[in-house]
């Protein structure tokens, strides 16, 4: 008697252990309510729980450039490198690249404030470029084209002082649209020319002091 009762303790340890492992996957239902422990009753089958579904990330709008047909969309905000933080040969150049990045970032969106947050105000070039941009997107109007690309830029490092560096300069045709598509005035034609740009390097990092083209 002893030994049944034994046994039966036994393998009822061993089915709740067996239960209490299957629980954590497995989804249980009909549980065996008294008698026998080895007793069967009637219960839905059994199903695997489905693993928790990976969220789908969020597509990145597409980016669609200005026409015609409307002001561009989803423009990507120029991200200033690591080593443009640095007072460096390379540090200034990746500085200058990025000026020019949020250059043609103002005339695809006519947002120049991340601009003029590392523009010096006695910077003319720069500022009449901005003044230039803010009347171009003005009454409505948009700018299609304008866009830069900086292929070759030299810098010469003058640590402690004013820094410079030459840029050649790519600029797509700039077209001013007026609210309702058409020009507003004749195209600026493309160009190709080589700037001369100086920077200071400061606690907050590099900051444009002056912008002039090289004839």
């Amino acid at each position: 008697m002893t030994s049944h009762i034994t046994s039966t303790t036994s393998r009822r340890s061993r089915l709740h252990l067996v239960a209490a492992v299957a629980a954590s996957v497995l989804l249980l239902t009909g549980c065996n309510s008294g008698g026998d422990p080895g007793g069967t009753t009637s219960a839905s089958p059994t199903s695997t729980a489905s693993p928790s579904a990976t969220p789908t990330p969020t597509p990145t709008p597409a980016y669609v450039p200005a026409s015609a047909s409307g002001r561009a969309q989803n423009v990507p905000m120029p991200v200033l490198p690591e080593v443009a933080k640095t007072e460096t040969k390379e540090g200034l150049e990746a500085f200058v690249r990025y000026w020019f990045q949020l250059l043609s970032y103002g005339y695809e969106t006519g947002d120049t404030k991340p601009l003029e947050g590392i523009s010096r105000p006695n910077c003319v070039f720069c500022t009449g470029l901005r003044d230039g941009l803010a009347a171009a997107w003005s009454d409505g109007r948009w700018v299609a084209g304008g866009t830069i690309q900086t292929p070759s830029i030299d810098a010469n490092l003058n640590p402690g002082s004013p820094s410079q560096a030459t840029v050649q300069v790519i600029q797509a045709q700039i077209e001013i649209r007026m609210s309702d598509g058409g020009l507003y005035q004749d195209p600026t034609k493309a160009t190709n020319r080589a700037s001369l740009a100086t920077a200071t390097f400061g606690d907050s990092g590099w900051v444009l002091t002056d912008l002039s083209l090289i004839r």
